[in-house]
């Protein structure tokens, strides 16, 4: 089965079992909806659980698992990452994707093949991390360089400028 990486335990929080949860997904309803199906990443393997319920403080998620409302149930998961199953994920609207679908495409700019893509960044802007074989490039995942995506046939055709090779 394959996963996507959703969040991290970053610690429990209070007596009644919640997980402090850095979120690492744009989908914060779907993902950490009542009856969720997620799975966490521990040394004995990914353990599947279920979400009872959510809430928000101070910039983090706070969940509770179902039958495991306990703090001491629970802090096992601490530093843990935080999956859910590629079968349950929505698909997106057409020329959307996700960073899982961008990650080892090919990048070709004017049919020229320059490397390929392996890792996505998001912060104040998208940003396609390209491995030439040389060194590492950081294209910003705007139209004005990203000019074709193909996830099927996993590739990207950029317009580069002077200078980003």
């Amino acid at each position: 089965m394959e996963y996507i990486r959703i969040g991290k335990v970053v610690n429990t929080f209070g007596l009644k079992g919640e997980l402090k949860i850095e979120v690492h997904t744009d989908f914060v309803e779907e993902r950490f909806r009542k009856g969720q199906i997620l799975s966490i990443d521990s040394p004995e393997g990914f353990q599947e659980v279920t979400v009872l319920r959510k809430r928000e403080h101070k910039g983090f998620l706070l969940v509770t698992l179902k039958d495991m409302e306990d703090i001491n149930l629970v802090e096992k998961f601490k530093g843990y990452w935080v999956y859910i199953s590629k079968g349950r994920i929505h698909e997106l609207p057409a020329g959307q994707y996700y960073f899982f679908e961008l990650k080892g495409c090919s990048v070709y700019d004017q049919n020229n093949f320059i490397g390929t893509v392996r890792n996505v960044e998001d912060g104040f802007q998208t940003i396609l991390r390209i491995d030439t074989g040389e060194k590492e490039i950081l294209v910003p995942y705007v139209d004005a360089f990203v000019k074709g995506v193909d996830v099927s046939n996993k590739r990207i055709d950029v317009s580069l400028i002077e200078g980003f090779l």
